[in-house]
């Protein structure tokens, strides 16, 4: 069944957009297209689509990980070429590498520098 709809855009809440929006630009080579105390946005500048959004929420909260009750707002996962060299990149960024690690089947569980949990997958 065709849908009738086109993503134009996730938005992620946060404490600070501008400093969320430059740890995933660093993280994906994309392009900060909008940045204020409010909202940030970025673009990825060689095959399009839908942006990231981040967007300021007055006294943001991280879900804690692991949650207790099993849920989460969401989260990112994101293909890489050596998942090792990659892990360290992002704690250069602002990432934490948290203990616990489910699975098993190479990936690893990463925490933005909001505490969103996000995954780094072999390609």
């Amino acid at each position: 069944m065709p849908g009738f709809a086109d993503l134009a855009m996730v938005t992620i809440d946060c404490a600070d957009p501008a400093a969320l929006a430059e740890f995933y630009a660093g993280v994906l080579g994309w392009e900060i297209a909008h940045s204020q105390a409010e909202y940030a946005m970025l673009a990825n500048p060689v095959e399009g689509g839908a942006p990231i959004g981040f967007g300021r929420v007055d006294d943001y909260r991280p879900a804690p990980w692991p949650n207790p009750n099993g849920s989460k707002q969401f989260h990112l996962d994101f293909h890489v070429d050596d998942v090792e060299l990659a892990v360290a990149r992002a704690q250069e960024l602002g990432a934490v590498r948290p203990d616990h690690q489910p699975g098993g089947d190479g990936w690893t569980v990463m925490l933005d520098p909001a505490g969103h949990p996000f995954c780094l997958c072999p390609r």
